[in-house]
């Protein structure tokens, strides 16, 4: 790279091919420092009219429009959302704050992107866009932490591609816009490979744990004494469910982790619902290899049911696919001994006063 830049040159975004008048130029020392020009490796900022974020990509090349650059720097890559996930204000009367606030993140994050989502147990919302699990975290962080909002969060998803029966393919990251499975021909999903860093001693646990997530293959580097690498080819929706806090678990603190992502492969995908008192909750739905999806179902219900508090009436908690329950579990109700007042007497005083309270309860739920 070679070159200077000045105040009123014309600019050019190479990927991006917009084109600006440079205002004001200078150094970023704990305020802005202008200065006449910038040359090549300096560090600096520049002014020049962009009024969104939106219209550039970090990473691209500028070159002067009148005597441009022959190709851009290599290794210029467009961010790409892998992780997708709802967000929905705790209040729903935060609902505008929610917007102003993901608008204020998005003029110094152009990775995030968003779109607005709604919820019939949760209201308006947005269906948010994310680099990984850790933009996702920082995100969630910045909402709570600088604009002082209370979220909730669904589970996160990853996008698939769904080949219809009628030779269309479309994308779907949203549990809520799953097609119809008789109209699925096939489907497929993004794989990572994930590289594992972890004391030789854990290796076994390591190497188990990429298998229970459905690791394709496995090879291992020794990097040093009592280091070892591990290698592993793996689906990122795997690692997006509870792959990292068990990897920490089983290394004690130890092990690291970092993934790349590859390529599609086939998959076997199925929609899990969640109804609470069989009433489906959009929200809880979620997208899972058919393999998992009982044992998932059975976690969320359980967690449901230890969450949700007890009633005058007995609630269902049960995780379906189409009609098919596959999973269940079950708030017991408060239970008033209607009898105890009786003593002795005829039967049917007793039956009468419990057919009176089964009654009253079935017209609570």
């Amino acid at each position: 790279m070679e070159g200077t830049l000045k105040a009123r040159d014309t600019i050019h975004f190479m990927h991006a091919g917009r084109d600006y008048t440079v205002e004001e130029l200078g150094y970023n020392q704990l305020k802005l420092n202008p200065r006449k020009q910038l040359g090549a490796g300096e560090v600096g900022y520049i002014v020049a009219g962009i009024k969104s974020v939106r219209e550039i990509e970090i990473g691209d090349t500028i070159t002067l429009l009148d005597r441009p650059a022959a190709e851009p720097v290599p290794g210029y890559q467009k961010a790409k959302q892998v992780v997708f996930s709802s967000i929905y204000p705790m209040n729903a009367d935060n609902y505008k704050d929610l917007t102003k606030a993901l608008d204020k993140l998005a003029i110094n994050d152009a990775a995030l992107i968003y779109e607005k989502d709604s919820s019939a147990a949760l209201g308006f919302g947005f269906r948010c866009g994310f680099l990984g699990l850790l933009h996702l975290d920082v995100v969630q962080e910045r909402l709570q932490r600088e604009f002082d909002i209370g979220l909730v969060i669904s589970a996160p998803s990853v996008k698939y591609k769904v080949a219809l029966r009628d030779g269309r393919s479309i994308d779907v990251d949203n549990p809520s816009y799953w097609p119809d499975p008789m109209k699925v021909d096939s489907v497929t999903e993004p794989y990572i490979t994930a590289s594992i860093l972890t004391p030789e001693e854990y290796v076994g646990p390591v190497m188990e744990l990429c298998r229970e997530h459905r690791s394709d293959s496995q090879t291992m580097n020794y990097l040093s004494v009592g280091r070892v690498e591990v290698i592993s080819e793996m689906p990122l929706g795997e690692v997006l469910f509870d792959f990292y806090g068990k990897l920490k678990t089983i290394t004690r603190g130890y092990g690291s982790f970092d993934y790349v992502p590859i390529e599609y492969r086939d998959t076997d995908v199925v929609k899990v619902d969640i109804l609470v008192n069989k009433e489906p909750v959009d929200t809880l739905s979620y997208l899972v290899h058919r393999d998992k999806a009982r044992s998932r179902a059975l976690h969320y219900c359980e967690q449901l049911a230890a969450a949700i508090p007890r009633h005058q009436f007995k609630i269902p908690i049960q995780g379906v696919i189409g009609g098919t329950v596959i999973a269940r579990s079950t708030i017991q109700p408060f239970r008033k001994d209607v009898t105890a007042k009786l003593y002795g007497g005829d039967v049917t005083r007793k039956n009468k006063l419990l057919d009176k309270q089964k009654k009253g309860k079935a017209k609570m739920k």
